[in-house]
């Protein structure tokens, strides 16, 4: 049957509650020797008469020390619940020895027992384990109804050749340990087999270590070396635990493990100070460089940040010398402009004069809204002549525009320049005639308050922007709370106003 694998605590009890004889392999992810024997370990399960199961340390939660694993792989065997067999290390022969013992014995059906006669009785002898020797099984007694069971062959499996490591020892080094040492054969073994490396200085350090052990006479498991420490295959480094081992692998990231006979001796009083003040000297010296280096980054960020300052110091000196340059040259600009229109406006005084001198003290035109205007702003003047209708019949006769003049309303307004107010005017009477041109039937177009302020401001100070207005076909009139306006009440002429906002459009470009 295969290898099954168990994934938590609660899986491992279902399992072994379900199966009164089985076999549980504790292994773990990092082991490298559970990692190398998991293809054996799942051939033996293949052929294994009890359930075999697998399950890893970081599956059991913290309840590993429940199972008394102390080292990996382990392999426990549990009859009802209860542990009755344990092999620790990677040896699968043993594992293989141990499940195939536990086959359950064949009916007696009456007839004769091998063992008897002359077939021999049938032993298998378990394979030691590196911790401990394996136990040896039960005979187990096959009966054959006749007499012609006798004869039949049982193909035994041969038993595996145990490698002995006291038969590799160097002859030389027992020979001088035992001779000329004085050291029995057997701690002179053991010393060789357990030291830190195959030499007589290491035997005889191991054998003054553990002279006062228990154990220290009792023969050499028939597996051979017994582990004594950990090792890491990726860097080496011999660890004394299992405790150091998981501390080792989650640091630096290791996976690939093994068991060692080299044991870890424990530092002395003096070698632990040492060790300490070792470390300590290391702490300071890391500390003194971690200070160094952040004294050198914070050197680097000063002068980062003062290169900065530096930097928009100079950004911000460079904006106001470009706003001063803009601001000089606007100054200069409107200097210009003032001395330009106060040049105009003495040549043409200065026309006025000499049209005065040439026609007895009188204008060769007449003042008024259609003949010679001066360039300066105008604003309402009280016409002279007789109060009532006839004032209002002159007032009216005043007022008449022609749409033949749009042209000369439109010069007239351009040829404003002081402050770019004609270039103001000609945008507004753009927006009152556009407006109107595009949405002819819409009453907010179609009406102009002559009190608001955008008209004071921009259209009623200047000469020839009223009349453009009456001449695309508005009309002054007054409303019911007296306030002025000027009126669409007729149809609107939707081509003339489209031409005089054309018009207008190229004024306002050449106006610049």
């Amino acid at each position: 049957m295969p290898l099954k694998e168990l994934h938590s605590p609660s899986e491992l009890q279902q399992f072994m509650t379900a199966n009164a004889n089985c076999l549980v392999t504790f292994s773990a992810h990092w082991c490298g020797p559970c990692k190398a024997s998991r293809p054996a370990l799942e051939q033996a399960a293949a052929s294994s008469p009890i359930p075999m199961a697998i399950v890893h340390e970081d599956a059991l939660e913290g309840d590993l020390g429940a199972y008394r694993v102390n080292a990996f792989p382990t392999h426990i065997y549990y009859e009802s619940g209860s542990e009755k067999d344990r092999i620790v290390g990677a040896n699968i022969a043993a594992v293989q020895a141990l499940v195939s013992s536990k086959k359950p014995a064949l009916p007696e059906t009456g007839g004769q027992r091998l063992g008897s006669g002359s077939s021999g009785g049938v032993s298998r002898l378990l394979a030691a384990s590196p911790a401990k020797p394996a136990p040896v099984a039960e005979p187990v007694e096959v009966t054959a109804p006749d007499a012609e069971d006798d004869k039949m062959d049982i193909d035994e499996p041969a038993d595996k050749p145990v490698d002995d490591p006291v038969s590799k020892l160097d002859p030389e080094l027992l020979k001088t340990l035992t001779e000329e040492m004085g050291f029995s054969l057997l701690r002179a073994q053991k010393g060789l087999l357990y030291g830190n490396g195959s030499t007589v200085e290491s035997a005889v350090e191991w054998l003054m270590q553990h002279q006062e052990d228990d154990d220290i006479d009792e023969p050499i498991p028939a597996g051979g070396l017994k582990a004594q420490s950990y090792k890491c295959n990726e860097c080496g480094k011999i660890l004394s635990n299992l405790a150091n081992l998981e501390l080792h692998a989650n640091k630096t990231g290791h996976s690939d493990f093994e068991e060692s006979t080299q044991s870890v001796v424990p530092l002395t009083a003096e070698e632990k100070a040492n060790k300490i003040a070792e470390i300590k000297d290391l702490l300071k010296a890391k500390r003194q460089e971690r200070e160094e280096i952040e004294k050198a980054e914070e050197v680097t960020r000063e002068l980062q940040r003062r290169n900065m300052g530096k930097e928009m110091h100079k950004t911000r000196e460079q904006l106001d010398a470009e706003q001063r340059k803009r601001e000089i040259a606007l100054r200069k600009k409107e200097k210009e402009d003032f001395k330009r229109e106060r040049a105009r406006i003495k040549a043409q005084l200065e026309k006025d004069k000499l049209e005065r001198a040439a026609n007895k003290g009188k204008l060769g035109s007449k003042l008024g809204i259609d003949g010679y205007t001066p360039d300066a702003i105008q604003y309402d003047v009280e016409l002279e002549g007789v109060h009532g209708a006839d004032d209002e019949e002159q007032k009216k006769k005043k007022l008449k525009a022609s749409a033949a003049k749009i042209d000369d309303y439109i010069a007239k307004v351009s040829a404003y320049r002081a402050g770019g107010d004609g270039g103001k005017c000609l945008k507004v009477l753009k927006a009152y005639v556009g407006n109107l041109a595009n949405n002819p039937n819409d009453p907010k177009f179609r009406s102009i308050n002559m009190e608001n302020n955008a008209y004071k401001t921009r259209v009623k100070p200047f000469v020839g922007a009223k009349n453009l207005l009456l001449a695309v076909g508005f009309s002054q009139e007054k409303d019911s709370e007296g306030i002025d306006h000027l009126v669409m009440n007729d149809e609107p002429n939707t081509s003339l106003l489209a031409e005089t906002t054309a018009k207008l459009e190229k004024a306002i470009v050449a106006y610049g």
